[in-house]
C-alpha cells in the first residue's frame, strides 16, 4: 500500500482482531466485505463498554443511565448526519437494517401515494431486498412493478430512462452499486432526470456508503438507506435517510412505544420524525457503535480509504485476468471494489468451496440478485469484495489460490 493512499496498514491491521485468526491452519484472508465487514475493536470495545457500564433504555427514563444513554443515542444520530451530509438529525431514522429501511417505505409511501394502475420502477441489478418490498407493495395495490435493464458491460441503459419514466411512476428504487457487478451508478443523472419527470427516488446504498464520499444533500435523493454491518458497525442497526417533507408526510411503519404523542382507545397521535419510524425499543448500544464506526473511518480518512480500495481492485483484476478460463462479469464505466467471477463451466459452490480450504472466504452463489444472474445465462458466481484492510499480497493468494482449484477441478 503506497503511503499517499493510507496510514501504516500493519497499524490498520491490527485494529481488526479477526484478521489475524487462521481458517483450516491458513492466514485467513476475508474477501466477503460486501456481505458483512468486520469490525475494528472500537466499536467492539464500544458495544462491550455500553453494556457493561452504561446500558438502560432509552427515551424512558429520567434516571442518570436512561438519560446518558439517550444523549449518546441522539449523539450517534448527529455523527450519521454529518457522515452522509443531511441537513438534519431528524431526517436520521434508525432501522434494523437496509431491509428494514426499504420495507418501511415501501409501506408508509405506498399506503400513502401508490393505488391501482400506478407503477414502481427499479432495475435488474436490484439486490432482492430493493425488489420484493415493492413487488409486495404492487400486489397489495394493483400496481405494476417495472424494471430498467442493463447493457452487456453491466451499466444501466439509462437511454431507456425516459420512457420508462411515466405519469404512473410513483417512484425509482435503485442501488448505489451492485453487489454483484461492483457497477456505480450516476445517481446524480439518474436522480436529476427523474425529478424532472416529478418521481422521487429512494438510494439502496447498502453497497456503496463504505465505498465512497456521501453527500445526499448534493445527490438529491429523496431516501437512502444503509446497514452499520456493512460499514464496520454492528449487525442489528441501520439507517433510513428521508428528506424532512416526506418523513413528515409519511404515516408510520409501525406502531408501539416511544412514536407515540398520546394513546386513547379512540386515537393515537404520533411523535414527530423520526421518533414517528422508531416504535419500540430501539437497537440503541448499535446505534452507538455505528457511530463510533463512521467516527473510525473519518479519522483514516475517506479519501484514502476510496483510493486504496480502487487500487488493489484494479490489481486483483489484472491478476485473476492471467488465469486461463477466466470470466469477469461486470466492465462498467465506473465501479467498485467487487469482483464476480467464473473460470470455466466450473460451479461457484466448488470453486468456493476448494478456495475455504486455502483460507480464503469469498462468497458464492446468486447473492441476493438472481434476477440479475438469469439475466447473465449463469447459475451464480464467486464473488471476492474488497475492504481498506485488504492488501496486495492477499490479491495474490486470491489468485494463486483459483489458479490451483481451477486445475485441481479440471
Amino acid at each position: 500500500m503506497s503511503s499517499k493512499s493510507m496510514v501504516s496498514l500493519d497499524h490498520i491491521r491490527d485494529d481488526f482482531p479477526i484478521l489475524s485468526r487462521e481458517v483450516y491452519g491458513r492466514p485467513l484472508v476475508y474477501l466477503d466485505n460486501g456481505a458483512t465487514t468486520q469490525k475494528p475493536k472500537v466499536v467492539i470495545d464500544t458495544l462491550t463498554r455500553l453494556y457493561a457500564g452504561e446500558n438502560s433504555n432509552i427515551h424512558r427514563g429520567v434516571h442518570h443511565l436512561s438519560e446518558r444513554m439517550t444523549t449518546l443515542y441522539e449523539e450517534a444520530r448527529a455523527t450519521v448526519r454529518r457522515f452522509i451530509g443531511a441537513a438534519h438529525d431528524h431526517e436520521i431514522v434508525f432501522t434494523a437494517g437496509t431491509t428494514a429501511a426499504i420495507n418501511a417505505v415501501a409501506f408508509s409511501f405506498g399506503e400513502r401515494y401508490v393505488k391501482e394502475g400506478d407503477e414502481i420502477l427499479v432495475t435488474t441489478m436490484e439486490h432482492h431486498a430493493n425488489i420484493v418490498p415493492w413487488q409486495m407493495l404492487c400486489q397489495r395495490k394493483g400496481a405494476r412493478l417495472k424494471v430498467l435493464p442493463l447493457d452487456e458491460r453491466g451499466d444501466l441503459r439509462l437511454d431507456l430512462l425516459g420512457e420508462m419514466l411515466t405519469s404512473r411512476t410513483r417512484l425509482l428504487a435503485v442501488t448505489h452499486v451492485s453487489n454483484v457487478l461492483g457497477t456505480v451508478n450516476p445517481l446524480k443523472e439518474i436522480i436529476g432526470r427523474a425529478h424532472a419527470a416529478g418521481v422521487p427516488v429512494l438510494v439502496d446504498g447498502a453497497q456503496g456508503v463504505q465505498h465512497g464520499i456521501l453527500n445526499v444533500q448534493e445527490l438529491d435523493c429523496d431516501f437512502y438507506v444503509f446497514s452499520g454491518h456493512k460499514i464496520y458497525g454492528p449487525t442489528g442497526i441501520g439507517v433510513l435517510y428521508g428528506k424532512e417533507r416526506w418523513l413528515e408526510e409519511l404515516p408510520p411503519y409501525q406502531g408501539g412505544g416511544d412514536m407515540i404523542r398520546r394513546v386513547t382507545f379512540e386515537k393515537t397521535t404520533y411523535q414527530d420524525p423520526p421518533l414517528k419510524f422508531e416504535a419500540g425499543t430501539m437497537h440503541y448500544v448499535g446505534a452507538v457503535a455505528l457511530a463510533a464506526a463512521l467516527d473510525y473511518l473519518n479519522g483514516l480518512g475517506m479519501e484514502r480509504i476510496v483510493t486504496w480500495e480502487k487500487e488493489l481492485t484494479d490489481y486483483a483484476l489484472q491478476r485473476l485476468e492471467e488465469i486461463s478460463g477466466m470470466r469477469i462479469f461486470g466492465r462498467a464505466r465506473e465501479r467498485t471494489s467487487v469482483i464476480s467471477f467464473l473460470v470455466g463451466e466450473i460451479h461457484p459452490y466448488d470453486m468456493g468451496m476448494l478456495l475455504d480450504k486455502m483460507g480464503i472466504a469469498v462468497r458464492t452463489g446468486h447473492h441476493c440478485a438472481e434476477p440479475l444472474i438469469d439475466s447473465l445465462g449463469i447459475p451464480g458466481t464467486v464473488r471476492a469484495s474488497f475492504a481498506f484492510y485488504n492488501t496486495r499480497e492477499e490479491a495474490d493468494r486470491l489468485a494463486e489460490a483459483v489458479g490451483k482449484a481451477a486445475k485441481m477441478l479440471g
